[in-house]
């Protein structure tokens, strides 16, 4: 069978499929540089590259050829991401694909394979029109939802959506932010301002880790008291910051950050790569450290993201605020924030039952 993997490439895309003979994979390394082409974030193309790989293996697997891949086939693909046990085989720059456990993987990530795999064959279709390539994931009905635009006067404008029929149902699970103490306590457990600075944007100013990462010394405005943050998709959004962030950021910078041509105010503190841009996994690093030492294991990233549109929720900010301060593109990403709490919840019921009393004479 031939072995497949994902190793890092000097081609637009950054990454490369190759196979035991260690050529890559034309068609999607096609795909991955037409991705960059369009301006896709490294972090969703490199995930469409570990997809690619897995649909690759599944392929050498059952001895498929990719462009004779039916509907059925996918059914069975879909399956075989359900039940494998992860793959173990180790390799140099290879994708570690296991995470300690023998099922499958999540329906969310199933369907983030299914959109690679299709744009992918969307790709060759366009790429080579006379072949008449079948597309194995199709199209299927058309969702409308409503979207709030950047610009403009209109107050929404409505976005089409297309999701493929094989499309798997996906649990809606509401994010749990952290209780007050072991805010506290995490908070407590932070010892150098850089650390600080980082947690407290991302705890009390919403911003995605990777947001944090990507920010630049020139968009931090001490004076305005604000951040000009990139989001996904290239967005951009200026966001508020409370004057304890802004006061980590202030010391970080004039005490704590090594002297180094790079733009990014967040940097490696020592070792080797010292003056060098974080990276993602130097900050997961940084907070399995600090949720450890601080004893609350819950203490993520995004879950200091949630703890942010959580606490803004609940002390009564609208949803659509919330939605431009957290950068959602949807509103409906921002609801889920102002149901959180079964006692907020409590409190709207009883507030609202106290007026119905009062209105029908029952007080």
């Amino acid at each position: 069978m031939d072995r497949f993997r994902l190793i890092r490439w000097d081609c637009a895309a950054g990454w490369a499929l190759v196979g035991d003979d260690g050529h890559p994979v034309i068609e999607v390394s096609s795909y991955l540089g037409f991705l960059v082409a369009r301006a896709f974030s490294k972090h969703t193309i490199r995930a469409y590259a570990l997809d690619m790989l897995c649909f690759w293996r599944w392929l050498a697997t059952t001895h498929r050829d990719p462009l004779t891949v039916a509907v059925t086939d996918m059914i069975e693909f879909i399956r075989w991401e359900q039940d494998r046990e992860n793959v173990t085989d180790r390799g140099p720059n290879v994708f570690r694909l296991d995470d300690g456990r023998n099922t499958g993987m999540t329906a969310r990530t199933i369907n983030r394979r299914l959109a690679a795999i299709h744009g992918f064959f969307e790709h060759l279709q366009r790429q080579e029109p006379e072949r008449q390539i079948r597309n194995p994931v199709p199209r299927g009905q058309i969702n409308r939802t409503w979207r709030a635009p950047r610009r403009g006067l209109l107050g929404h404008t409505q976005r089409h959506v297309s999701r493929s029929d094989l499309r798997l149902q996906t649990p809606r699970r509401l994010p749990r932010g952290l209780d007050p103490d072991e805010v506290q306590r995490l908070v407590a457990s932070l010892r150098t301002y850089r650390d600080k600075a980082m947690a407290l944007l991302m705890l009390y100013g919403g911003l995605r880790s990777c947001e944090v990462l990507a920010l630049n010394i020139r968009d931090i405005d001490m004076g305005h008291r604000s951040a000009r943050v990139m989001g996904k998709g290239g967005a951009e959004r200026v966001v508020p910051l409370d004057e304890d962030v802004l006061r980590a950021i202030h010391r970080y910078l004039l005490r704590e950050r090594p002297e180094s041509e790079r733009t990014e105010a967040f940097l490696v503190a020592k070792g080797k790569h010292r003056g060098g841009p974080l990276t993602a996994g130097g900050l997961r690093t940084i907070f399995r450290y600090h949720r450890a030492k601080a004893g609350v294991p819950a203490a993520s990233p995004h879950r200091l993201r949630h703890t942010f549109g959580t606490n803004m929720a609940q002390a009564g900010v609208d949803a659509h605020v919330l939605k431009d301060l957290m950068g959602h593109a949807n509103i409906d990403s921002t609801q889920i924030y102002v149901h959180l709490s079964s006692a907020h919840l409590r409190q709207q019921y009883d507030d609202a039952q106290a007026r119905i009393r009062e209105r029908d004479g029952r007080g």
